[in-house]
């Protein structure tokens, strides 16, 4: 592999990152992925993710994965400037860590499996820059 293809890869790495990070919210005090969001990254539909979701609800408890309510959604719509909301029908389904990790067991695709191990290593590090960083997230106290 020549070192311009390493530094396309490296690239293409790196966007991904930025892409993956810019798609985890915090909400209900849990960092969380949507469930339009990992269908676009697992390259299915949003309503097939749901409805393997549904069809394996004993291994998504609500600690795992919770449908934000009208006031969380119309809340994280204002704060997200694009109009990427579309026509939904229901409100979307929040997935946490634990949650994205058992996805890729119920999709079983192969690129499932592969974002799934890149969303998870990004989750890990923003965990470990918070925790890092507690005493600034605390704020001075005087």
């Amino acid at each position: 592999m020549s070192k311009e293809d390493l530094h396309h890869i490296n690239k293409n790495e790196l966007m991904l990152r930025k892409d993956i990070q810019s798609r985890i919210y915090t909400i209900r005090d849990s960092q969380v992925m949507l469930d339009m969001d990992l269908a676009t990254l697992y390259h299915v539909e949003t309503r097939v993710l749901n409805q393997a979701v549904k069809r394996n609800l004993d291994r998504f408890p609500e600690q795992f994965c919770f449908q934000l309510t009208n006031c969380e959604f119309e809340i994280l719509k204002s704060q997200i400037v694009m109009s990427r909301w579309g026509g939904r029908r229901t409100n979307p389904y929040a997935f946490t860590e634990q949650g994205v990790a058992m996805l890729s067991g119920v999709l079983k695709s192969d690129v499932a499996v592969e974002i799934r191990i890149k969303i998870i290593n990004i989750f890990v590090a923003m965990r470990r820059f918070i925790l890092a960083n507690a005493q600034i997230f605390r704020g001075w106290r005087l």
